[in-house]
């Protein structure tokens, strides 16, 4: 089935595909901010040409290939394991469907060597009248029976039929993902090819301006800049969350306020209205034992005098439905939408970060080449550690948080940034393959990127930070190397 799939994109439309599209676009909004923020960044430095840049767009490429292949994997497995559901599922319908089928056509022969007597024939047969009952009674049972039989017999054919719509659909999928796999094995040659090619034709350049102590201060101030400025960002998006929050409180609280108001007076008026039928009945069985009946003047007895004049006033309004918050009242700042909170953590993952040091697992196998404070040639110190590892080692998140960074960032390549709650975020640079998303949550331990050695960095491996607070500190206590 797989190998009939051909390179070309696959024209039909299946779930999967509508999925993927929805998820692109909820996206899109929240990459547009980040692309503008690095952009932001990029403004305060000097138009000078570094050699690394050349190759941002080819290791992106790469990046953006291995992630797509190693979600297209986790597909391909999830949708053959609902192929294999849903293949057992069909021999189920159609084992119960044989045996209805079956049945059905016990009862009809039956009934026709029964002779196939309806009730009309019986009941002017002048048989005895007990008989008659008796047949009438079971014809009657056997018909609800083949009602019944029918019904669940056509219920069944429907599942097959939409057993058969899903199974379809699956192969479908099966066959887009192919196809999406070649083109992205494709492509990851092609920008392999073309990143080696730069890498030969440049590796004079950078290994000149990786000696210059002056870029090295500049790739920490742009790491600096980004880091402040996603910090402001995620805050703003917090203040935001929690106005709206405040906001929608506060409307279910003025809904919930004019309902207690409009039951209130929808009791009182039907107490008045119960006390004036009251009085009105008394009058009329007064007027019964004198003889004389009289007209009921519409005022309150000295019992109903205490009573609000509830009746003299027009109906109270019903109680107003949930509404719409933006329809019902203007708010004083714009709502929040679900892509600007995209960013800020809800909930911690797991334990508060500041409990667990001492105890994360380090990202990546290897060896430590760098430590954090060691002088950097002769620029400055190391702000977090190297770890020499081969390309394509898997790196794992230290702790459970959220991505609040995945893109290409001159001096550090592709690169990661995982908010893990408490202002305390970890940072993982030179990855060959960033495979998170921005906004994706992550669990302790879950593989996010694959070490490389991307930015023209000259070796394969990691480069690993902690910061709280923008601020990065030693490693070393919180990691066990």
């Amino acid at each position: 089935m797989l190998n009939g799939a051909q390179a070309a994109p696959f024209s039909k439309t299946t779930e999967r595909s509508k999925q993927k599209a929805a998820a692109e676009a909820e996206r899109a909004s929240l990459q547009q901010k980040l692309s503008t923020l690095k952009k932001d960044i990029g403004k305060t430095e000097s138009a000078k040409d570094d050699a690394a840049d050349t190759l941002a767009a080819s290791e992106q490429a790469i990046s953006d290939a291995n992630r797509s292949l190693r979600d297209l994997a986790q597909e391909q497995g999830d949708t053959n394991t609902k192929l294999q559901q849903l293949s057992v599922e069909h021999d189920k319908l159609a084992a119960t469907v044989a045996t209805q089928k079956q049945q059905l056509a016990k009862l009809l022969r039956e009934q026709y060597v029964a002779g196939n007597e309806d009730r009309i024939k019986l009941l002017l047969s002048g048989d005895n009248p007990n008989r008659i009952n008796r047949d009438l009674q079971m014809m009657s049972y056997v018909s609800q029976a083949q009602a019944r039989l029918l019904d669940s017999l056509r219920a069944n054919l429907k599942a097959v039929e939409v057993n058969q719509a899903e199974a379809q659909n699956a192969k479908d999928e099966l066959q887009e993902i192919a196809a999406e796999e070649m083109e992205q094995k494709a492509r990851l040659e092609q920008e392999k090819t073309r990143r080696a090619a730069l890498l030969a034709s440049l590796s004079k350049k950078l290994a000149a301006q990786r000696k210059e102590a002056g870029n090295v201060e500049r790739d920490e101030q742009r790491l600096t800049g980004l880091v402040d400025k996603l910090g402001k960002l995620i805050q703003e998006q917090a203040i935001a969350a929690a106005a709206e929050k405040k906001r929608q409180e506060q409307l279910a609280a003025a809904r919930a306020e004019a309902k207690a108001k409009a039951d209130a007076e929808a009791r009182a008026l039907a107490k008045a209205k119960a006390a004036e039928a009251e009085r009105q009945r008394l009058a009329r069985a007064n007027a019964a034992k004198s003889g004389t009946i009289k007209p009921v003047p519409s005022k309150p007895d000295a019992i109903d005098a205490d009573e609000p004049k509830v009746a003299q006033q027009p109906p109270p309004k019903a109680a107003e439905p949930a509404r719409p918050a933006p329809r019902d009242e203007e708010p004083s700042k714009p709502a929040a939408r679900a892509a600007d909170i995209a960013l800020a953590p809800s909930v911690p993952s797991g334990a508060p970060f500041v409990s667990l040091k001492g105890q994360l697992r380090a990202p990546v196998s290897g060896k430590i080449a760098a430590k954090f404070g060691t002088k950097r040639g002769e620029g400055p110190t190391w702000k977090g550690v190297f770890i020499r590892t081969g390309e394509g080692a898997e790196i794992r998140a230290v702790a459970g948080g959220k991505v609040i960074f995945s893109d290409w960032l001159r001096g550090f390549g592709n690169m990661i940034i995982v908010d893990h709650g408490g202002q305390y975020w970890s940072i993982y640079g030179y990855c060959e393959s960033l495979l998170k998303r921005v906004g994706d949550p992550v669990k302790p331990g879950d593989s996010i990127a694959s070490a490389g050695n991307s930015g023209g960095n000259e070796e394969s491996g990691l480069y690993f930070e902690l910061r709280h607070q923008g601020t990065a500190f030693d490693p070393a206590g919180w990691v066990k190397f």
